[in-house]
């Protein structure tokens, strides 16, 4: 065969593979070994460790069918470098007992490795997308509610911004949302801001956590024109005492639809920070009033320490 034709060839074959769309995004991970229910992050991300595939208690049960009550699936988004079970194996319990059908997947694995949340947020939204068409078939239900965890919520808002899934998303919910991304006390902008930075960032992190910087392409884009888009209800859930957003008050939405809640505003002495915030029990209830509104429950104001988990959260990552 000629180069001249070969060339021809591969040229239309490329052509074919733009109209098709390029690659199918790969398939979200759906883990459905059922682990114990935990209190605090650190301990969840050993138990993940140890058991990989493990499904928080509750979720991913497919015969699971909406009642009049609960009308729609809830599915859980984890964050960077994390896992349905390692975020989600304190609320799922509580969502499964208050009588909602759970749904959580890992999303975005590093090839070759058991590392989720780490390819480009793009790529997680479209598993995301994917995934929640399956459980709108298998449940049988018209919505879903989205509840992500820091990266996870801005993996869920591009699908329900920019995939088109306000059409089949009621509430979207984010805790500790990377709304307008963080400086991660400076140290993420200032890396950012000379010649090579962002790629050391996704060479010693990853896209994603490049993504998540305050300022990024990604972000700037995602946020254009609003950053919120009609069809959907929108609520943030944040803390003063973030320590990866700063400022916090980036993690609040800026446009119509959108409820924005800052822990200490409603408690004080409830210091929890990014890590902590879905073990929060206090922030547990904020999530389930916010899916059921006409039944709230006032969640007992207790103090949480100012780096609760923290330590924890170290050690099980690094051992």
């Amino acid at each position: 065969m000629s180069k001249a034709r070969h060339g021809s060839l591969l040229a239309l074959l490329a052509a074919v593979i733009c109209l098709l769309g390029a690659a199918p995004a790969h398939a979200a991970e759906v883990p459905t070994l059922p682990g114990p229910p935990q209190s605090d992050a650190g301990t969840a991300i050993a138990y993940a460790k140890q058991h990989p595939h493990s499904a928080p208690p509750g979720a991913n049960d497919f015969s699971c069918r909406p009642d009049s009550a609960h009308p729609r699936p809830v599915i859980l988004v984890h964050g960077s470098d994390g896992s349905a079970y390692s975020n989600w194996a304190g609320l799922s319990p509580k969502l499964k007992a208050a009588g909602y059908c759970v749904f959580a997947l890992n999303y975005g694995r590093k090839p070759g490795t058991e590392h989720f949340g780490m390819q480009t947020m793009t790529e997680g939204a479209a598993e995301l997308e994917v995934f929640v068409d399956d459980v709108l078939s298998a449940t049988g239900a018209d919505e879903v509610d989205l509840i992500g965890h820091s990266q996870g919520a801005t993996v869920a808002r591009y699908y329900v911004n920019r995939l088109g899934g306000a059409s089949k998303v009621h509430h979207w919910i984010g805790l500790a949302s990377p709304t307008y991304g963080g400086t991660f006390f400076g140290i993420a902008t200032a890396v950012t801001s000379v010649p090579g930075g962002t790629e050391l960032i996704e060479a010693i992190g990853s896209e994603a956590l490049a993504e998540q910087v305050q300022g990024s392409p990604f972000l700037t884009a995602l946020n254009a024109g609003g950053d919120t888009v009609p069809g959907a209800e929108y609520t943030t859930i944040g803390t003063r005492y973030d320590e990866v957003i700063q400022p916090y008050t980036n993690v609040a939405l800026h446009d119509p639809g959108a409820t924005n809640i800052l822990v200490q505003d409603l408690c004080p002495i409830d210091q929890t920070g990014h890590f902590n915030l879905p073990y929060d029990p206090y922030s547990q209830q904020l999530v389930l009033n916010t899916l059921d509104p006409a039944h709230v429950v006032v969640p007992p104001c207790a103090f949480v320490p100012l780096g609760t988990g923290i330590p924890g959260v170290i050690i099980a990552s690094n051992f």
